[in-house]
């Protein structure tokens, strides 16, 4: 019962929620901005990245209907997901456009649940998540990649701190936005055959164009969401 007692605190909202201060707001912008912009700091976090892109494209396959088998990550800040079904429809056109908003998506939930006192539960579902994620790890570097994550949010849980949540999750938000946006960027104007436009394009016949205005359109909504966040506390 101990133990019961332990998982169900770590895992409901926090009551009162705490609220992000003006300082602990600021502290963790300079933060993230730190992470996204110093190349040391980038070139480690950008894996963070592209593996919430590769799941990404794995929740919404599954979602669809596809089986998910497994994925990768490489040091170039590419990766790959596989999922199986048919080779054309709406499933694999959702799938392989579900990608690259990934990213921005997932970290505007995190700032928007985080703000709203729901680290508790956010960081018992992101557990759970990289959990399940290891079954499907097909190489070394997703393997570091995802157990490193693993580790992290694991701790959090763990050593629940409903301050530290808070801005934990708030920062990585805000890097996994910033992200979305660095990615999207290296595809607009160019596309290549392999690439997820370039997939869309050949699968649908729409022009690649059209596809990264999706990007673009799905990355300013989630940037809206995280700078009214970020207004609300500053303009207390």
């Amino acid at each position: 019962m101990d133990l019961l007692t332990e998982i169900i605190d770590r895992t409901s909202p926090a009551t009162p929620a705490p609220e992000l201060t003006t300082l602990g707001l600021v502290g963790v912008l300079v933060a993230a901005g730190i992470a996204v912009g110093w190349w040391p700091a980038w070139r480690v976090l950008r894996l963070v990245v592209t593996l919430v892109h590769e799941l990404g494209h794995a929740v919404v396959g599954v979602l669809f209907g596809r089986r998910f088998t497994g994925f990768v990550l490489r040091a170039d800040m590419s990766g790959h997901a596989v999922t199986v079904g048919p080779p054309r429809g709406a499933g694999v056109v959702a799938t392989t456009w579900a990608g690259y908003p990934a990213p921005a998506v997932v970290g505007a939930l995190l700032v928007w649940f985080a703000a709203s006192g729901w680290s508790g539960p956010v960081v018992t579902a992101l557990l759970l998540a990289l959990l399940l994620a290891l079954v499907f790890v097909r190489s070394a570097l997703t393997a570091l990649v995802v157990g490193g994550s693993l580790a992290v949010v694991a701790a959090l849980w763990w050593w629940r701190d409903d301050v530290v949540q808070q801005h934990v999750l708030v920062g990585v938000g805000v890097v996994l936005l910033v992200g979305a946006w660095r990615h999207v960027a290296t595809v607009l104007g160019r596309v290549e055959a392999t690439s997820d436009v370039g997939v869309l394009a050949r699968l649908t016949g729409l022009p690649a164009p059209v596809w990264q205005v999706g990007f673009l359109l799905v990355l300013g909504l989630s940037t809206w969401v995280v700078v009214g966040e970020v207004l609300v506390v500053l303009g207390d």
